[in-house]
């Protein structure tokens, strides 16, 4: 550097380079700049959001606890309406047992069938074709209404029309056949003992 350019950056304000001792290098590489004063350091912490803030949940995590709240109502729902089911059947179930055993009582020695009958009158009951085995007479107030037939323990008695009434109302599914006399005949095809009933057609 000429001293004519020295001088003039001496004028300027530099500062002369200091003298280092004989065999000492200068330092190499740069010294960084402080940082200003509205910069941050790189490893500073930043602030957290105000989303997680304590006392809140994340909102897939409170979607997830009213999905199993809704689950678990429904499947207390769904437990209840069984045991409100069961128990009606239950009930249902004991009031049957019981009008059976009154009605059992109330038909004691009311039955009229006949052991000579050979006459088959045929009715539907149950979605089946069933059959009592009556004589002439019998056959006869059978079809005017004045007898009919009750269902009990499997067997088909033959009543009087008070006692099949009756037996009705103790226990209505009993009632096997009620012949209306005033209906058509056609309404009663089993009435006439020449429309027979094969027996293999019979349950």
């Amino acid at each position: 550097m000429s001293d004519s350019l020295r001088d003039q950056l001496l004028g300027l304000g530099f500062k002369p380079a200091p003298k280092l001792p004989r065999g000492q290098k200068p330092a190499q590489g740069r010294i960084a700049a402080p940082p200003k004063s509205g910069d941050r350091p790189s490893n500073a912490k930043k602030p957290q959001s105000g989303g997680n803030r304590k006392g809140s949940k994340p909102a897939s995590r409170r979607e997830e606890m009213d999905l199993a709240k809704a689950y678990a109502i429904r499947a207390q729902k769904e437990k209840d309406e069984r045991i409100e089911a069961e128990r009606l059947r239950q009930e249902e179930a004991r009031q049957r047992r019981e009008a059976r055993a009154k009605l059992e009582a109330f038909l004691k020695d009311k039955a009229l069938n006949d052991a000579e009958a050979d006459i088959a009158r045929h009715f539907p009951y149950g979605g089946k074709i069933k059959r009592i085995y009556v004589n002439a007479a019998q056959l006869r107030a059978l079809n005017a209404g004045e007898l009919g037939v009750v269902q009990l323990n499997g067997r088909y008695l033959l009543v009087t029309a008070a006692d099949l009434a009756q037996a009705e109302a103790i226990f209505a599914p009993a009632a096997a056949l009620k012949v209306d006399p005033e209906a058509p005949a056609e309404d009663d095809p089993y009435a006439d003992p020449k429309y027979q009933v094969p027996d293999d057609l019979v349950w």
